[in-house]
């Protein structure tokens, strides 16, 4: 089965992302630590990466068409990264880039069922 917003991507991460978006869907990254998150972007030297995949600044990484379009997806496309890069990063510090790129980057409009 394709996935139209999983264009392009492995079957790996196209059922990561799905899973991803069903996780965090309700919400918008509560209780992310924005500052663990900000430390961990700069640390794993993020943004150099980016700028090697996709040239310029590096920031066009962040509006992939169509791909990256709630919270979910997000989140989902970071654990990705962290994947493919084998960090091994915990749970709480993926929420955390992804409250940062959510900040800094998305800006999805909040959701009115979020858990408070």
């Amino acid at each position: 089965m394709k996935l139209p917003f999983a264009a392009g991507l492995s079957p790996a991460h196209a059922g990561a992302l799905v899973l991803a978006q069903a996780q965090t869907a309700l919400y918008q990254y509560a209780d992310a630590d924005l500052a663990l998150g900000e430390k961990l972007i700069h640390d794993n030297r993020c943004s150099a990466c980016h700028v090697r995949t996709v040239g310029g600044d590096g920031t066009s990484i962040y509006r992939p068409q169509g791909r990256i379009d709630n919270p979910g997806a997000l989140r989902g496309r970071v654990g990705c990264c962290i994947t493919e890069l084998n960090l091994g990063l915990f749970p709480e510090e993926v929420t955390a880039i992804a409250a940062v790129l959510q900040r800094d980057h998305y800006r999805f409009p909040a959701q009115s069922n979020a858990p408070r």
